[in-house]
């Protein structure tokens, strides 16, 4: 059995913004998806909102998602790993693959490749991220999976050790939060539990994602790192007239490129999860990297890959080309059935969706993947709760806690502008004294005026509410208490006002 090397880089988003050694956040969505270990001891959690994770940490510093930036940083972290072999594998920004026979062989045993892995990677990170960037970690294990948990730990997992080692792991490490429920409520807490379930039961109950989660709890993957040559008939190679130096011409170059290796997978019915990108200069000059996705790639993710690669290689300080860019090549590495896709009424792909996938994989080759996103429902009382944006070409699927009840949920019709910022008012009766809600819902006076600004005044011609909030009461550290109402205005608007804190602000407006 092939052994895996993952090298990881703590806080990777965090180092890379150079935000390590402060109280800092990345956010998507208006949710926490990354946070420094600063940020952590003080309270901020994972899929937070930001709300609740500046109330955590006052004086929180937030930094958008932006997986552009992360991968162009980490190409050094990359570039530092290379030397110890070519056969890497980049997981996503901050986790990087490669095989340990050959490389462990050469330095002396698994546990010396780790150690230097370790320093060179973190030497690396420290000269992007400064003295407070978190050291790098190492892991060795039988799978990639296992050694992706491995790394957290800087545990070099035995050889055929793996399931036994996994067995005592919480049945979060898959990811799946719908799964982890599921096995929650049958009382299974461990890796090692759910390994012990019948094969064929989980697969007919929990279908392909299950029986995938069941083997990868078993100590099997169904990831290969073997980084040798893809299959010739699956690759597509552009070789450009005049050397370019701009990211921008090489992927829109490169969207080209990607729908023509997808139209090869399409004729086999099969789709790639591991692509490599290589690009060489006029000097001879080349580039190579490996990139895996958690899903197939689509075409716009190729050019996603290709513009982070390149970014990554033609800004970095030292080891940056010398000429322009005059070659470019894709290859599918690893293939599986396509699970296949949305076809016309006669069976054949619709003529105008192959336009926009190809129109917005060309915008977000040129902008990058966040670019273009669209609205997926999510649960929530409020508007800006209610709805995420996801970037196009990720699942869409609404949060399953869209059904669930929601006391002081906002009524329809649902506004059609929501503020991602909400603007502050204020909210004033006859006398001009400021209107404010009771304790039990009920407010202190009917409203008639809204200051909007200096000079800016409204009367306030119709109201309904308020729907008063309580959330959660049971942990004084993220207690939350706020009311909503619905006005319309002298001027015919008609908006969403929330009182939080002491304050109104005006989080949404009806068309």
């Amino acid at each position: 059995m092939s052994r895996t090397v993952v090298v990881w880089c703590p806080d990777w988003p965090l180092v890379a913004a150079g935000l390590a050694g402060v109280p800092a956040a990345v956010m998507k969505a208006n949710r926490v998806v990354a946070r420094s270990a600063t940020a952590r001891t003080e309270g901020v959690k994972l899929r937070q909102r930001r709300r609740e994770a500046e109330a955590s940490c006052p004086g929180l510093e937030i930094v958008k998602e932006d997986p552009g930036r992360d991968v162009r940083a980490f190409e050094a972290v990359v570039s530092a790993v290379a030397r110890f072999t070519p056969e890497i594998e980049i997981t996503r920004p901050g986790v990087c693959s490669l095989p340990a026979r050959g490389p462990a062989r050469y330095f002396g045993g698994e546990a010396a490749l780790a150690t230097l892995l370790e320093r060179a990677a973190s030497e690396a990170a420290t000269a992007i991220g400064g003295q407070a960037a978190p050291r790098a970690r190492a892991g060795i294990a039988d799978t990639p999976f296992a050694a992706r948990l491995a790394a957290r730990s800087r545990v070099i997992v035995p050889r055929g050790a793996t399931a036994a080692w996994l067995a005592p792991l919480p049945v979060s490490v898959l990811g799946n939060a719908a799964l982890e429920e599921f096995l929650g409520r049958l009382g299974i807490r461990e890796l090692g539990q759910f390994a012990e379930m019948d094969e064929g039961v989980v697969s007919a109950r929990l279908g392909a994602e299950g029986a995938t989660a069941h083997r990868l709890a078993r100590g099997f993957d169904g990831e290969r790192l073997v980084l040798g040559e893809p299959p010739p008939d699956l690759e597509v190679v552009r070789e450009l007239e005049d050397p370019v130096d701009r990211v921008e011409t090489v992927a829109f170059v490169a969207s080209g490129l990607a729908e023509e290796l997808m139209a090869k997978l399409r004729a086999r019915s099969l789709a790639c999860t591991r692509l490599l990108v290589e690009a060489s200069t006029e000097h001879a000059e080349e580039l190579s990297r490996w990139w895996r996705a958690d899903r197939p790639f689509t075409p716009k993710a190729m050019v996603d890959r290709v513009r982070w690669q390149l970014e990554g290689w033609l800004t970095a300080p030292a080891g940056a080309p010398s000429a322009g860019i005059t070659l470019v090549r894709l290859a599918a590495g690893e293939v599986g059935p396509d699970a296949g896709r949305q076809i016309g009424f006669f069976g054949e792909d619709t003529e105008v969706s192959q336009r926009v996938e190809r129109a917005v994989a060309r915008v977000q080759g040129l902008l990058g993947h966040e670019s273009i996103g669209t609205a997926v429902l999510s649960g929530g009382r409020g508007p800006l709760e209610q709805v995420r944006v996801v970037p196009w070409g990720e699942p869409r699927t609404p949060d399953p806690r869209v059904e669930h009840p929601w006391p002081g949920k906002l009524p329809s019709p649902a506004p059609t502008v929501v503020y991602q910022d909400p603007i502050e008012v204020s909210l004033r009766d006859g006398t001009g004294q400021p209107v404010e809600v009771s304790g039990r819902g009920r407010l202190s006076s009917p409203p008639s005026r809204l200051f909007l600004g200096p000079g800016r005044e409204q009367a306030v011609t119709g109201w309904a509410g308020p729907w008063p909030v309580d959330e959660r009461w049971w942990d004084p550290s993220h207690h939350r208490r706020s009311a909503r109402m619905q006005v319309v205005l002298g001027d015919g608007s008609a908006h969403v006002l929330v009182l939080e804190r002491g304050r109104w602000s005006v989080e949404a407006s009806y068309d």
